[in-house]
């Protein structure tokens, strides 16, 4: 497959790609090519990235991610997907309305909103402010779930000369916008971020077909991309942080390395 690019890919292996690059950049990529495009982007939480500031003003959060939700709909082919892992109302300094935020954003620079997933993970034990302790006065309402918002590219019915690789069992289960699996561990990955593996299995098997490509404008630790890789699919990511590309560059050797070791 060749890829149009203005950069080098950092990594390359197979069917899979990975730039050390800025997603804000408009000209990263001068053709259509994306089917699915998977990520979680920063939440402006505080979080201590190398490279990126997780607490900026909200406007300029907003603004941030019109730009790379528009550069990512430009790079996507017709009837191309989003799939956006965002937080409910989560925010540096103050509550917003983050989720209903970003689908409108979105929905602004031209994709269209097809549905939302309730992620749960289940981890309230998380919390570290009530509010007013057992009074009506200011109580805190935190629900300890994320949003993966489902967003399409002008068409929504797609076509494809690939058999579709998702079970029975997975369809039913997966068309319940409630999905309930934990979270991943800082620690384990190396990264202040990480979603799990089953996060993008789901959205790659029920939204996409083998052979589709698979694009993480956020790549962070390569999750998206493993299991791109993992799932017969190719895998396109970028990220700005050179250590967390390394670091991702590490997670898909090992990955395919096991799959040719597996299949000799």
């Amino acid at each position: 497959m060749k890829l149009n690019s203005k950069k080098e890919a950092f990594f390359h292996m197979k069917d899979t790609w990975l730039f050390i690059a800025d997603s804000l950049e408009p000209d990263l990529f001068t053709e259509p090519f994306i089917d699915l495009v998977i990520t979680s982007p920063p939440y402006n939480v505080g979080l201590e990235y190398r490279s990126v500031k997780d607490d900026v003003p909200y406007r300029d959060y907003l603004e941030f991610s019109r730009v790379w939700m528009a550069n990512c709909f430009n790079w996507a082919k017709i009837g191309g997907r989003l799939c956006l892992n965002i937080p409910l109302d989560k925010n540096k300094g103050g509550q917003r309305s983050v989720g209903a935020d970003l689908t409108v954003l979105a929905q602004e620079v031209g994709w269209k909103y097809q549905s939302t997933i309730i992620w749960n993970e289940g981890n309230i034990s998380r919390r570290t402010a009530w509010g007013s302790w057992m009074s009506p006065s200011a109580p805190y309402v935190i629900a300890p779930v994320e949003l993966i918002v489902v967003l399409y590219k002008e068409e929504w019915r797609r076509k494809s000369n690939q058999n579709p690789d998702i079970t029975r069992e997975e369809f039913m289960e997966w068309t319940n916008g409630l999905w309930t699996f934990s979270g991943e561990s800082k620690k384990k990955i190396g990264h202040p971020a990480p979603f799990p593996r089953e996060l993008p299995r789901r959205c790659i098997k029920l939204f996409s077909f083998p052979g589709d490509i698979v694009f993480d404008p956020f790549c962070g630790s390569g999750t998206t991309l493993v299991e791109a890789f993992a799932n017969k699919r190719k895998g396109i990511g970028v990220e700005i942080d050179s250590r967390y590309a390394e670091l991702a560059k590490e997670r898909l050797l090992s990955e395919i390395t096991l799959f040719d070791v597996v299949n000799i």
